[in-house]
């Protein structure tokens, strides 16, 4: 019984801690983006000044934030490229959004901005300005629409 207490004991110890150092958030600068995080900032996002940015580093598994001083949120995977793009007091800019979804969302909700847009490797969400979200698969059809 002893001898399991000395083994269980570090495992505890070891258990209780290593969620702690997982989830490590730091504020970098935008230089220290992903160059094509960069490069998509300055195109598509040239005229808004950077509040801040941030990385958050989890075990195998690395994010990055970008907030503008406009209330503007943009997420990006390692690899640079974005995931959310939050514009909720404006508009996702159109060089952000793939022509067929644009394409879509003109024809079937004209007058309508593309305020939020979120992609993964299956499908891409949008939500609208009027509260309407889109889901597009991989090929840009409109599968769903969710009010």
């Amino acid at each position: 019984m002893k001898r399991l207490t000395i083994i269980l004991a570090p495992l505890f110890v070891a258990l209780s801690v290593l969620p702690a150092s997982a989830g490590n958030d730091r504020i970098i600068t935008v230089g220290e983006l992903p160059a094509a995080s960069q490069q998509f900032i300055s195109t598509c996002f040239k005229e808004v000044e950077v509040s801040y940015a941030k990385v958050d580093e989890e075990w195998f598994d690395k994010e990055y934030k970008v907030v503008f001083v406009d209330g503007s949120k943009v997420e990006f995977v390692r690899s640079g490229a974005w995931k959310e793009i939050d514009c909720k007091y404006g508009e996702v800019p159109a060089g952000a959004v793939s022509a067929p979804i644009r394409d879509c969302v003109a024809a079937r909700f004209p007058g309508r901005r593309i305020i939020c847009i979120e992609r993964d490797r299956r499908n891409c969400e949008v939500k609208l300005d009027n509260g309407l979200e889109l889901e597009f698969d991989a090929d840009f059809r409109l599968v769903d629409i969710d009010d």
